[in-house]
């Protein structure tokens, strides 16, 4: 059963098309085809995050700046997360072409592209989140390679940033991989997370993000894991005890097109978009660095009593890091060659990067 036919026969998916209305249906409506009218074209950006999230900051840096350089002629609408469902509806919705740009991070479209599920290793990248940028962003040959996966699945790729480092809040400290022992960690619907966690002894949980505050509260997990601006937002501090700064991962996330739908647009707004996407690659990386910063601050006003292991010792990391290796063999296993190759492309390309650096 091929993608569409999954589609047709989900009637979560049709659900929301009724909720929304009919004129979502209409899948011209993000095309050219009201060019003719005196009405703007109207295009649908949904993210994985609520209002005033760094995908939020993101998705209306977009709306402003293509609605201002195509002079008014298209429209941008918005939809935060839970508007049109799960993260794996909202890539279905891009899909059927009736939303047209949207956020698709590796934790669940590593369900549909294995290979994205690089993103979610531990202790890959570096620990200069400019070098990270530089390297997501910047470098023509991981650029080609990454788009080129998502192509096979009729998505093209616009952007890859980091939305901040994953910050583990527990009830109990967490200094190395046996205290995870037990540990109920929640963790997105990725068998390649749920296997980082099993190899620190934890117990790895899936749920969707809108459950995470109620499961802590009630004790059926006892941690996550989230950049800071999403713990303060999330209130997730509010229910556990500990925050830990393993820098174990960055958040890494995606901007996804229907591929046909940007095919079908004329030269200039292709030109458009692949403009506004670059100008956001440098601002969306002050923005992450900004809110984390800021939200920290509130965290540490809110719950003055929350303890806060700002980093772990060299010696710590390295435990978590030796922990976590047999995991790249695992992505190995789920990807094949195609998998083993991206990652020691990726790793090669960091390295060069950081030489680059340190030269």
């Amino acid at each position: 059963m091929n993608l569409i036919q999954k589609l047709f026969s989900s009637a979560s998916v049709w659900s929301l098309l009724l909720i929304l209305g009919g004129s979502l249906l209409c899948t011209s409506c993000g095309t050219e085809a009201t060019a003719s009218t005196d009405q703007p074209t109207q295009w649908r950006f949904a993210i994985e995050e609520t209002i005033g999230s760094v995908q939020h900051q993101y998705a209306m840096k977009f709306k402003e700046l293509v609605e201002e350089r195509s002079n008014g002629e298209i429209e941008v609408t918005i939809y935060p997360y839970g508007t049109l469902g799960t993260s794996d509806q909202i890539t279905e919705l891009v899909d059927m072409e009736v939303v047209q740009f949207a956020m698709a991070s590796p934790g669940h479209l590593g369900k549909l592209i294995p290979e994205v599920q690089v993103f979610l290793l531990h202790f890959l990248f570096s620990d200069d989140d400019e070098i990270n940028n530089q390297v997501l962003n910047k470098d023509p040959r991981l650029q080609k390679t990454f788009a080129e996966l998502y192509a096979r699945k009729r998505l093209k790729l616009l952007s890859i940033f980091s939305e901040g480092w994953q910050v583990w809040t527990t009830k109990d400290p967490i200094h190395r991989p046996e205290d995870f022992e037990g540990v109920k960690m929640r963790v997105m619907t990725s068998p390649l997370l749920i296997a980082a966690y099993n190899a620190y002894g934890a117990s790895p949980t899936p749920l969707p993000y809108s459950e995470v505050y109620s499961a802590l509260q009630l004790n059926m997990i006892d941690g996550q894991e989230n950049p800071v601006f999403a713990i303060q937002e999330m209130n997730f501090y509010e229910v556990t005890d500990w925050m830990i700064f393993a820098r174990h991962a960055p958040f890494i996330t995606t901007a996804v097109t229907n591929r046909e739908f940007f095919d079908s647009l004329p030269a200039e707004r292709q030109e458009l978009v692949t403009g506004v996407v670059a100008d956001l690659n440098d601002y969306i990386l002050k923005v992450q660095r900004e809110f984390n910063q800021e939200r920290l601050s509130l965290i540490r006003k809110n719950k003055p009593d929350l303890e806060i292991i700002t980093e772990l010792t060299p010696e710590e990391r390295e435990a978590f890091r030796q922990a976590s290796q047999p995991v790249r063999e695992r992505f190995i296993k789920m990807t094949g060659e195609d998998g083993r190759k991206l990652l020691e492309e990726l790793k090669q390309t960091i390295k060069e990067y950081e030489d680059k650096q340190q030269n």
